[in-house]
C-alpha cells in the first residue's frame, strides 16, 4: 500500500452561510498552496449553515482530494469550530482563517516564514480595518489594549481568526465558550513565541457580519475567566485567600474595637449595633470566602490529578545516544585528571599504593588527612 505523503500545512476555516464566499475562498487558497509547493490540506467546517455552503462545499470535496469537510450537527459557534477544525487537521502548521475573504489568502506565505523563523504563533493585526467605527473598531480597541494588559502579550489585535499555528502549540490547548480570541494568551502561558504581522481587511462582498454590539459584554467575561485561570488554576487559594483574610482581619479589628469601647474605654466612638453586624458579617463572610477557597483547591487537583495533566509544558526531551555518551566518559575522565593532579600537589605519592583506572580517586576530604574514596568493581567504596 502506497503511503501517502505528510501533510505540512492545513488551513482551517469556519463556514456558517457563505454561499457567495466560499467557492471563490478555495480558489484562492488553492492558487496559494499550491505554489509554495508542499503537502496541504484545506479543513472546512460547516458550522450549521442553513444556506447553499454545504452543497457548495461538497461538490469542493469531490473535485478536490485535499479537501476536507468538518460538518457540525447545528450552528455551535465560531470557537468550537474553530477546535473541530484543529482536531481534524493533520499538517505540522495550522492557519485560520474567516471564510467571508476579509482575509487576503496570499498573505499566508508571510505567515509561513515568520514560522520558519522560530516563532510558535503568528497572529494577523488588521492595522487598517474597514469596519464600522462605533460598533466594530471601537470596541475592539478597547478589548484589544484590556487583553494585552491583563495577559501580557503585546498584541494589536487579539480578534481576528487569521493565525498561523505550530501543531504542537494549538492540539492541547482547551477551548470553550469564545476563547479563540484568547489563544495567544493561553499559549504565552506555556511559553509559545508569539508575534504578529500587518494584514490587510478588505470589506466584506457577500452575506453579512454575526457579530454585534453586544459581543463585547461577553468577551470581557471571558476575559476576566481567561486571566483566572492562567494565574490561578494551579493555585486558586492564592486568590481567595487574600480576599478572605482581607475581610476576617477586618472583622477582627471591628470586633476588637467593639470590645475595646465597652470594656476598656467605656467610651462610644462608633455605634454599637453597626459594629456588631460589620463584625459578624465580615468573620462570615472570611471563612466563607476561604471555605471557596479550599474547595476549589480540592477542585483544581481533581482536575489535574483525575485527567493527567501536566502543569508544564515543555518544547523537546532529549535522550542520551553514542555521541553523548562519548562526552560524558571524557568529561569524567578530565574530572579524574584534576582530581589526580590536586591530590598529588598534596601528597606524597610514595606513600600511595599504585592505581589502576578503576580506582582513581574522586574525592579528597583532606590535604592533612589523606583519605580517598575510590571507584571499585561492583560499585562499592573503600576507604584508605
Amino acid at each position: 500500500m502506497r503511503e501517502l505523503p505528510k501533510i505540512k500545512f492545513s488551513i482551517v476555516v469556519p463556514i456558517f452561510n457563505e454561499e457567495g464566499s466560499a467557492k471563490r475562498l478555495y480558489i484562492r487558497l488553492t492558487q496559494v498552496m499550491r505554489a509554495l509547493g508542499e503537502p496541504y490540506e484545506i479543513v472546512f467546517v460547516d458550522d450549521g449553515s442553513t444556506d447553499r455552503s454545504p452543497a457548495i462545499l461538497r461538490n469542493l470535496h469531490e473535485a478536490d482530494s485535499c479537501v476536507r469537510i468538518v460538518t457540525l450537527l447545528r450552528n455551535f459557534g465560531q470557537t468550537p469550530a474553530l477546535k473541530a477544525g484543529f482536531d481534524a487537521a493533520r499538517g505540522e502548521v495550522i492557519i485560520s482563517m474567516d471564510g467571508d475573504l476579509q482575509h487576503d489568502p496570499a498573505e499566508i506565505p508571510s505567515f509561513i516564514q515568520k514560522l520558519d523563523e522560530g516563532f510558535d504563533i503568528v497572529s494577523g493585526w488588521r492595522y487598517e480595518r474597514k469596519d464600522a467605527w462605533l460598533t466594530r473598531r471601537l470596541p475592539s480597541r478597547i478589548a484589544n489594549w484590556t487583553m494585552a494588559k491583563l495577559s501580557g502579550v503585546p498584541l494589536h489585535d487579539f480578534g481576528t481568526t487569521f493565525k498561523a499555528y505550530r501543531r504542537e502549540i494549538i492540539q492541547d490547548l482547551p477551548l470553550y465558550g469564545e476563547l479563540h480570541r484568547f489563544i495567544p494568551a493561553l499559549a504565552a502561558s506555556s511559553g509559545a513565541r508569539i508575534t504578529e504581522i500587518p494584514i490587510t481587511n478588505p470589506p466584506r462582498q457577500h452575506g453579512k457580519s454575526n457579530y454585534g454590539l453586544s459581543r463585547v459584554f461577553r468577551v470581557f467575561l471571558d476575559l476576566l475567566s481567561t486571566k483566572f485561570w492562567l494565574d490561578y488554576s494551579t493555585k486558586p487559594m492564592h486568590f481567595f485567600g487574600f480576599f478572605g483574610l482581607a475581610a476576617t482581619g477586618a472583622g477582627i479589628f471591628t470586633g476588637s474595637l467593639l470590645l475595646f469601647q465597652n470594656v476598656i474605654a467605656h467610651a462610644e466612638f462608633a455605634s454599637n449595633l453597626t459594629l456588631t453586624i460589620a463584625t459578624i458579617t465580615l468573620l462570615l463572610a472570611g471563612a466563607q470566602i476561604l471555605c471557596v477557597g479550599f474547595a476549589s483547591e480540592i477542585l483544581s487537583r481533581t482536575y489535574y490529578e483525575s485527567q493527567k495533566k501536566r502543569i508544564y509544558v515543555s518544547r523537546a526531551t532529549r535522550d542520551s545516544d553514542d555521541e553523548d555518551l562519548e562526552l560524558g566518559r571524557e568529561v569524567e575522565d578530565a574530572i579524574y585528571a584534576d582530581n589526580g593532579n590536586h591530590f598529588e600537589n598534596h601528597v606524597n605519592p610514595s606513600q600511595l599504593p599504585a592505581q589502576t583506572r578503576a580506582e582513581r580517586p574522586t574525592l579528597m576530604v583532606s590535604a592533612h588527612q589523606p583519605r580517598l574514596v575510590r571507584r571499585i568493581a561492583g560499585n562499592s567504596l573503600a576507604r584508605r
